[in-house]
């Protein structure tokens, strides 16, 4: 009934994204993922990421086999548009095979096996639509929200040091090679929280199960509630409100060389094309679901997701795309949601409840206290800073105090086995 009531459910929004994006003239994420059945895609990196996160249901021969159909599907679109003169993207190979598999689960698998197998084709639908729902709620952003909340936060931002602008002339200076290694960064998200839950999926074939939480939920939840709170605090980012992205629209071109000054601060008109998708930082936010479920897996995994996150940081601030107040909730947002996905699987205990309550009372009260005290946390800096990052600090050590706690406890006591006798006696 539950996983009924969630597919209905994420159909209505599907339609209601769809509906709403063609209000405005753009196609919603159903056509748009339709349409890559035939027409170059936008990211094949997705779609083959997609395909992975599949995989892990298959036997190895099969990967095999799907992989070389995949290549081979690709090889042929790319021959055919190259002799017709259109675009050229890999992806749709992938795209089919995953398709393909879920027609060979309702026509060819029964029981068990077929559950399994649709979960895996579930799994990498889901990750690709989530990228679509995330491009229509980034035209709705844009749509229905004709004035931005940037003044606040940057006014708010000055309790931090204006993190963004000093990120933006470190990177300035480190050159094109530095600004290209955080791009790839930026962009390849996805691929790096593929390889972290593929690590975590592994044994899914061998034991015929998915483990009760992995990386793809908290990934999905994330992307499923923060653009709402786009939608409840508008924000487009220093590079447009305050640099030469913005043009007209800025308030002036001060980003990254010139702090914006202290003033009284208010909403601002902006265009209707450049998205709302600051509060929270949803970048900083998987980047931090990556660098938590990586630290469970050895240590180049652990490294890995340490560099993402240290480079999602520095790409985020020092590209103008956040303030510093938008990284810190990206990082509470995160660490909320985690602990309540978890505790769903292992049960709720007394910490747990109070850690998702806590946390969504200092995400909430972040928020709050950007768009209502700004001005008094940039007159007070030297106060409101310390208190916004032990604030902070409070919920990663709450989170990982729990999950260590929650580590041991789910570790199964080995008792000695009684000593038994090398010969024994007759009765």
């Amino acid at each position: 009934m539950l996983r009924v009531a969630v597919t209905v459910a994420g159909l209505g929004f599907l339609i209601a994204l769809e509906i709403a994006s063609r209000r405005y003239g753009e196609r919603g994420p159903i056509t748009d993922q339709a349409r890559e059945v035939i027409f170059a895609p936008r990211s094949g990196t997705v779609l083959y990421a997609g395909m992975a996160l599949m995989m892990v249901v298959l036997t190895w021969r099969q990967r095999f086999i799907a992989f070389g159909a995949a290549v081979v599907i690709d090889v042929v679109f790319w021959l055919v548009r190259w002799a017709v003169g259109a675009e050229t993207m890999f992806g749709n190979g992938a795209l089919w095979v995953t398709l393909a598999y879920g027609v060979i689960a309702v026509t060819r698998r029964t029981g068990q096996d077929r559950v399994l197998l649709l979960k895996g084709v579930g799994l990498a639908l889901l990750l690709v639509a989530g990228r679509k729902t995330g491009f229509a709620w980034l035209l709705i952003t844009a749509k229905t929200r004709p004035t931005v909340l940037d003044q606040y936060v940057a006014t708010a931002d000055h309790a931090l040091g204006n993190p963004s602008w000093v990120a933006g002339r470190i990177v300035v200076a480190t050159g094109t090679v530095g600004a290209h290694i955080l791009e790839w960064v930026y962009i390849q998200l996805a691929v790096a929280a593929v390889a972290v839950a593929l690590y975590q999926l592994r044994h899914v074939a061998v034991e015929r199960r998915f483990p009760g939480h992995h990386l793809v939920r908290t990934f999905l939840v994330i992307g499923l509630l923060g653009p709402g709170i786009y939608m409840i605090f508008p924000v487009v980012g220093p590079v447009f409100a305050y640099g030469g992205d913005g043009g007209h629209w800025a308030v002036a071109n001060l980003w990254p060389d010139t702090p914006p000054p202290v003033g009284t601060p208010q909403p601002m008109p902006f265009n209707h094309i450049t998205p709302r998708n600051c509060m929270p930082s949803l970048h900083t936010a998987w980047a931090t679901a990556i660098f938590i479920h990586a630290l469970k897996g050895p240590w180049v995994l652990r490294f890995a997701g340490a560099f993402w996150l240290i480079a999602t940081l520095g790409a985020t601030l020092g590209f103008g795309y956040h303030y510093g107040a938008d990284i810190i909730a990206g990082v509470v947002f995160t660490l909320t949601i985690d602990m309540a996905l978890s505790s769903l699987d292992r049960g709720w205990d007394r910490s747990a409840k109070r850690f998702v309550v806590y946390g969504a009372a200092v995400f909430t009260a972040f928020l709050t206290s950007y768009r209502y005290l700004s001005t008094e946390m940039a007159a007070h800096p030297w106060v409101f800073g310390p208190l916004l990052v032990v604030a902070t600090a409070s919920v990663v050590y709450g989170y990982v105090r729990i999950t260590r706690l929650s580590r041991l406890t789910a570790v199964p006591a080995h008792l000695p086995e009684p000593p038994r006798e090398r010969q024994p006696e007759p009765v």
